[in-house]
């Protein structure tokens, strides 16, 4: 049976926490993810993260173009978000529950727990030309968008 998923309205341009949904079954459970059905983009790229060391930070940085759902599929991290006007963190550790960034967020995870996965599913292809990587630049364009 399908647990029902956590409706959200997707409303373009904001960070959003979503629920996926869940297949409950006494030898385990399973969660899946369809493009633009549980995500609002089309999957063209997945990558995870692990085997990070305590105290050590990934992201820094923001996308252009590509829209991003991060996911815990082990352990525990945080991801703070800043759209230039707003800082918040989002503690992730269920593997159930993701979190869509969209373009021109600013992305920081932390706070990894020992043996933490994470899984990102990216909208784009890599382009290194998407990325703004220094946090002056990114309020300067940021800014020129609000």
């Amino acid at each position: 049976m399908v647990d029902k998923v956590l409706l959200m309205e997707m409303i373009p341009n904001l960070i959003q926490l979503l629920q996926l949904p869940i297949i409950k079954d006494s030898r385990g459970n399973l969660t899946f993810i369809e493009n633009n059905k549980h995500i609002p983009f089309e999957i063209k790229r997945i990558y995870y993260l692990y085997d990070v060391p305590g105290g050590a930070e990934r992201g820094g940085h923001a996308h252009r173009e590509l829209k991003q759902f991060i996911i815990a599929v082990s352990g525990s991290f945080d991801v703070v978000v800043y759209d230039g006007k707003f800082r918040q963190r989002f503690h992730l550790n269920r593997s159930y529950f993701g979190l869509y960034l969209p373009n021109m967020v600013w992305r920081e995870l932390d706070n990894f727990s020992s043996g933490s996965v994470c899984l990102v599913l990216a909208s784009e292809l890599y382009d290194e030309k998407d990325y703004i990587r220094d946090i002056t630049l990114f309020e300067k364009e940021v800014g020129q968008k609000l």
